[in-house]
């Protein structure tokens, strides 16, 4: 099993950056391919970046391509979620989650963290 807990969310003006980490226990982190979803009040959860296991494959979605890079340290057995050019519409909690790449893409994991809240004002 794996536990995955994020952290990193927070208050940013419109055109700033963050950074979100998720830390997973448990030696088959590096096993997994890895994503970031988020969801807004009254939205459905959307995928917004995947990794592969390897970091040889990544997938983004269209709204955060050039913006948003995801990133695995399976050493540290962390996956991160660097955020530039924020916008209003980018306000939501983001979620890590783990699975396969192509699960992933089509909404499916096997692991789900809490959540962090990402709030970006006009």
């Amino acid at each position: 099993q794996v536990q995955l807990v994020e952290s990193g969310g927070g208050l940013v003006q419109a055109g700033g950056s963050l950074t979100l980490s998720c830390a997973a226990s448990g030696r088959t982190f590096r096993s997994y391919d890895m994503g970031w979803f988020r969801q807004a009040p009254g939205k459905e959860r959307e995928l917004v970046a995947a990794i592969t296991w390897s970091a040889g494959s990544t997938y983004y979605a269209d709204s955060v391509k050039g913006r948003f890079t995801i990133s695995r340290d399976n050493a540290k057995n962390t996956l991160y979620l660097q955020m530039n050019s924020l916008e209003p519409e980018d306000t939501a909690v983001y979620y890590c989650a783990s699975g396969t790449f192509s699960g992933l893409i089509n909404g499916q994991f096997r692991y789900w963290g809490q959540g962090t809240q990402v709030t970006v004002s006009s």
